[in-house]
């Protein structure tokens, strides 16, 4: 059986964690490889709702859950996720949950800089979560950063914490935002050591094993393709690679491991924060898409901008992310419509694209061309066949497929874990 990997196709927010959670039945490990608690999958199952930010969502399957290396920890909000999804009766143990020990962590003080640095951007903001994330990937790669091994060397980390005050005192000081005291901090994080060490383990090794014994590895995203720090609109996108490629380095095994990828795109487009947005609709249309999608952020709560299918832009994010097939969900948002509108391609100061180039004026001034169709009558909501869907709807899903020339392999037609169509298996040889 092969590995799958799957990443957002848009801007996020395309309901990876069902996705996640629906093929996570097939699996045996489910690993998240980049990001941070920036991210939200909502899972809904029966009469529960998790919210997850840093747990893997295999977890909610009973699945074995990997932190890779790649995603940087918040340890109070990743104990504390812990303590919430454990009340709701999910079991998050160290047999259940294992962390790279060669992890990045986010402490306070990244926190603190990065609202710091949107403050002093004023409006010029770049929309992060304020959580932290970018500094502390900015710390990993300066070879600054405290990671989670660090906590059972409690000499070396106060070492680290030295340089690493020096300069986030130095830039905090400088933004007029209050400074952090070394000795508090170490405090800290020494007494966060007994609760998170036991789930901390060289996570390459154990995935090396799993590999040689044919298990299945669900690898999983966060964020999306658009959002990538190299191929997204930059740079309005998060801190960290989001293409399929990243599953490998990010959780340690070899680029072969990473298998099949799928691609996870809503039938309309949606954006939280800043940023360009070319089929975005500031109508009645696009408030009735927010409406009926609920569009509001996992984490942040933030109401989602909402616009019409992007094809343009989910093309480009199938050829830089890897993305093999796409599951295409939220269809039943678009029942009712009488017509429906596809981007496929952009004008920019009178030149025709079919992809939005990587230039921050460019991506600014992109006029969407659409395509118009007719929209369906009837519902597609709760279909499990594709003899349940108008036959309208088919063809809007076939002309998604030929824009973006990936192949649609599964569709979600509710919040329901269970309403979803399966074109093809993609963990099958």
């Amino acid at each position: 059986m092969a590995n799958v990997t799957i990443i957002g196709a848009q801007w996020g927010d395309e309901g990876k964690g069902k996705v996640v959670d629906w093929l996570a039945s097939r699996a045996d490990i489910v690993v998240r490889f980049q990001g941070g608690h920036n991210a939200g999958h909502t899972l809904v199952v029966g009469n529960q709702t998790y919210k997850l930010s840093l747990l893997p969502s295999g977890l909610v399957r009973g699945k074995l859950g990997i932190i890779g290396n790649g995603v940087v920890i918040d340890p109070v909000a990743l104990l504390a996720e812990i303590e919430r999804v454990s009340a709701q009766g999910l079991k998050v143990t160290p047999e259940t949950l294992r962390i790279a020990d060669n992890a990045t962590l986010i402490l306070p003080l990244h926190a603190a800089l990065d609202g710091a640095r949107e403050a002093a951007r004023g409006a010029k903001k770049l929309g992060t979560t304020g959580r932290g994330i970018g500094p502390a990937y900015e710390d990993k790669v300066a070879r600054r950063a405290v990671r989670v091994c660090d906590l059972a060397e409690p000499d070396s980390l106060s070492t680290k914490l030295d340089e690493l005050l020096l300069h986030h005192n130095t830039l905090l000081a400088g933004l007029g935002a209050p400074t952090f005291a070394k000795d508090k901090m170490l405090r800290d994080l020494l007494a966060l050591a007994p609760r998170l060490l036991p789930f901390a383990e060289p996570v390459w090794e154990r995935l090396a094993v799993a590999k040689r014994d044919g298990e299945r590895i669900l690898f999983e995203g966060a964020q999306a393709v658009m959002l990538d720090v190299d191929h997204g609109t930059y740079p309005f996108v998060t801190s960290s690679n989001t293409v399929a490629g990243t599953a490998a380095s990010g959780s340690g095994v070899g680029p072969g491991a990473v298998g099949r990828v799928l691609g996870i795109a809503k039938a309309y487009c949606t954006r939280v924060g800043a940023g360009p947005f070319p089929t975005e609709l500031f109508d009645e249309t696009g408030q009735k898409l927010g409406e009926r999608g609920h569009e509001f952020g996992t984490v942040t709560g933030r109401k989602r901008r909402c616009g019409w299918f992007d094809a343009a832009l989910v093309r480009q994010a199938v050829k830089v992310g890897g993305i093999d097939g796409l599951a295409l969900t939220k269809l039943d948002v678009l029942d009712g419509f009488d017509e429906l509108k596809i981007g496929v391609g952009y004008s920019i100061n009178g030149e025709i694209f079919r992809h939005l180039p990587a230039g921050a004026a460019a991506q600014a001034a992109a006029e969407p061309i659409f395509e118009t169709m007719k929209g369906w009558e009837g519902s597609t909501r709760g279909a499990k066949s594709w003899a349940q869907l108008p036959a309208q709807a088919i063809k809007y899903i076939k002309r998604v497929e030929e824009l973006v020339e990936a192949p649609v392999t599964l569709l979600s037609t509710s919040p329901e874990r269970d309403d979803t169509i399966l074109v093809s298996d993609p963990f099958a040889d």
